[in-house]
């Protein structure tokens, strides 16, 4: 049974043509605690709904111009997540199972006895109590795992964790700037996660993968008959987030256009759906990301001024990761156990050549080409430890170059000797490939082949 306080906070929506039922179940319910609104029609039901959401829906099942059925339908449209408790004088198993079908938490058959009623009532809000509660804990439960993939050690990330601590709570519009690959919507889940909005919704969405002309109908929604494909209502996803996050992801996408609408939402807080005359409120923060830095995109007039001042209220920018080397070992070590559970082979670590040719590497994909790059590693390789045979060629040339240099330095070799040792190493991780090897060497096959030929290094 639910408690006293929720049963006072539970809204409750009676819908019947029969106007002396509706008195009855008004005041019964309006005496248990229960605050009550009343429809005689499915048309109205549907538009109170949208209006504000309801934590139960009672209706019949023959009603003239809605049968309850259908009701449910497109109440379950609007809000999945509402329970309906239907109530009839036709008590056939069909409509039964027809009603249960269509998503109805129960059945009731007139006449009924008022406790009845009241226990039904009390079973639907305790079970959409429960699956509330079961969602938050399991939006924890992701959300956590997200947190701790934020990995490590260096100032710059330091820096970072202390941010994240300290705007995660606040109600400003956060941007998050970084390249591709850096962790932008780890960190978007961070601030989630570790907000008072923790228990709403993480909506996010990549701008740069919706056409513009379907973006627009993501975001604030439409109602039926808005376009030609339009029918039937449906929730934007500042609807969805409302009372959570939306993360806009590569918002510097977005056309200049549905900039200014944007802008709007997040002025008014309140957002019209493509084809309607009504505004909704909407409580939702936005935190927003780009691999562009969006004051230049100002500068050349493809970002509205307006709203990058609102979206940045608060910046995070995110280091690339070949400014945070320190890390490297961290993230790999993280990689391992992630994919060497996944895999058949069990990986313990990584050889020390191998690490520092990771550790020489630019990352132009960042954390992402790192993580990719240690999933293969695990797949095709075979020993108990990653090894340099196990990474890429371009990757191996890093590493033996790192190795060669550290290894002239403690032998004070000639410059001359460095690069025979060198142009051997490369020639060894392409397996002979010359055109391979003069790409990475960065030398024409000509040049390649003379030194060869000057270092008996043909064979």
């Amino acid at each position: 049974m639910i408690s006293d306080s929720n049963s006072k906070a539970a809204r409750i929506l009676v819908v019947d043509d029969d106007r002396a039922m509706c008195q009855l179940l008004s005041d019964l319910l309006r005496e248990d605690g229960y605050a009550v609104d009343v429809s005689y029609d499915g048309e109205s039901a549907i538009e109170k709904h949208k209006a504000g959401r309801f934590d139960l829906t009672i209706t019949d099942l023959m009603m003239p111009k809605m049968k309850g059925v259908e009701l449910i339908q497109r109440l379950h449209e609007i809000d999945g997540g509402a329970p309906v408790l239907l109530i009839t004088a036709f008590g056939t198993i069909e409509s039964a199972v027809e009603a249960m079908r269509a998503g109805a938490f129960h059945y009731v058959t007139k006449p009924f006895h008022n406790e009845e009623i009241l226990i039904q009532v009390k079973r639907a809000l305790e079970q959409q109590r429960l699956q509330k509660e079961l969602k938050r804990l399991r939006t924890e439960v992701q959300a956590r795992e997200r947190f701790q993939n934020i990995i490590g050690q260096s100032a710059a990330m330091q820096r970072i964790f202390e941010t994240v601590a300290q705007v995660s709570d606040l109600p400003a519009n956060l941007l998050i700037e970084g390249e591709s690959g850096t962790g932008k919507e780890i960190i978007a889940r961070a601030i989630h996660f570790n907000s008072s909005r923790a228990s709403g919704p993480f909506v996010p969405v990549n701008c740069a993968a919706i056409p513009e002309n379907l973006l627009e109908s993501e975001l604030f929604g439409y109602v039926r008959g808005a376009f030609t494909d339009a029918r039937k209502d449906r929730r934007g996803l500042f609807q969805e987030a409302s009372g959570g996050i939306l993360f806009l992801d590569e918002i510097g996408e977005i056309a200049l256009t549905l900039q200014a609408k944007l802008l709007r939402v997040l002025e008014d807080k309140e957002v019209r759906p493509l084809g309607s005359n009504q505004s909704e409120k909407v409580d939702t923060r936005v935190l927003s990301a780009s691999n562009q830095h969006l004051e230049e995109l100002v500068r050349t007039g493809r970002f509205r001024q307006d709203l990058f001042y609102r979206l940045n209220v608060i910046r995070i920018e995110l280091p690339p990761l070949r400014e945070r080397r320190e890390d490297i070992p961290l993230l790999v070590n993280h990689f391992i156990a992630k994919f060497s559970n996944d895999a058949k082979r069990r990986v313990e670590g990584i050889q020390p050549d191998a690490l520092a040719a990771l550790k020489s590497h630019d990352w132009p994909g960042n954390i992402r080409e790192l993580e990719h790059t240690i999933e293969r590693a695990i797949l095709l390789g075979k020993g108990a430890e990653i090894g340099m045979e196990d990474l890429p060629a371009h990757l191996i040339a890093r590493g033996e170059s790192a190795f060669i240099v550290g290894q002239g330095l403690a032998k004070q070799l000639t410059l001359r000797d460095l690069e025979r040792d060198y142009i051997g190493k490369i020639l060894e991780s392409t397996q002979g490939n010359k055109t391979e090897a003069a790409r990475i060497l960065g030398v024409d096959r000509t040049t390649l082949y003379r030194k060869l030929e000057e270092y008996k290094l043909k064979d």
